[in-house]
């Protein structure tokens, strides 16, 4: 059984459906990235996921779970992560504070040591104001914000956006280093290529619909494919 499953997703935020029947699975420790056209509905979708959705029908499953009944709060503590593309960390506060906001509490010393095992970057950041790192440390620290709570998917609402070139590759390591943590991953990404190349499986929209899916390898190999949704300058430069 997938460990998570979006079926049948169809709605918007007005009378006008963005999303119109997309189905998408995720297996446990895969890695499955949605590309596609500007406007595709490729962040609506992780949206609909988390409850954020004006109107929506369709099914959210979490282990078998129908998280729909669910407001996004409760989502999250069913164990569905997220890491926005922007808002993801509080910049006035410091690393260490960051972290226990994430935890609704004081973190606890063993979870602080294990997500900086993960995250070592962070180390030797815990009482700078999350405002002042890197570009690069502070997608460390949202990511690691998002797995306090050891969720068993995390979404990634384009993970490498608004970052230097220099650190892009450095990001997409770290989310494919993800599922050995113990998570699945769905990732929306506009660079689609450098995202697939790292995922196990991909799902292309277009005006709201899956007009292609299949094995991350096979899809970047199908040059119609590349030119129509994943960008001309990308597929010279591949």
């Amino acid at each position: 059984m997938p460990v998570f499953q979006l079926d049948s997703i169809t709605g918007g935020y007005g009378p006008v459906d963005i999303l119109r029947g997309i189905s998408v699975e995720l297996q446990d420790g895969e890695i499955v990235t949605i590309a596609g056209t500007n406007g595709a509905g490729k962040s609506t979708l992780l949206r609909a996921a988390l409850g954020l959705l004006a109107r929506m029908s369709g099914q959210v499953l979490l282990e078998g779970r129908n998280l729909v009944p669910l407001a996004t709060e409760e989502r999250i503590r069913a164990g569905l992560g997220c890491v926005p593309q922007v808002a993801n960390v509080f910049a006035r506060l410091s690393v260490l504070e960051n972290f226990h906001v994430a935890a609704g509490g004081r973190i606890a010393a063993s979870e602080l040591h294990r997500l900086l095992d993960s995250f070592p970057a962070l180390k030797k950041r815990l009482n700078l104001h999350a405002g002042t790192l890197s570009g690069g440390e502070r997608q460390q620290l949202a990511f690691a914000r998002a797995l306090v709570q050891r969720p068993r998917v995390l979404l990634l609402d384009e993970p490498t956006a608004a970052l230097a070139p220099a650190l892009v590759e450095r990001v997409f390591e770290q989310v494919k280093a993800l599922p050995a943590l113990g998570v699945a991953v769905l990732m929306v990404e506009q660079r689609a290529r450098q995202a697939l190349a790292i995922s196990h499986r991909g799902y292309i929209l277009d005006q709201g619909r899956v007009v292609m899916q299949g094995d991350a390898r096979d899809l970047l190999a199908d040059q119609a494919m590349a030119r129509l949704y994943l960008g001309q300058q990308e597929a010279t430069r591949a």
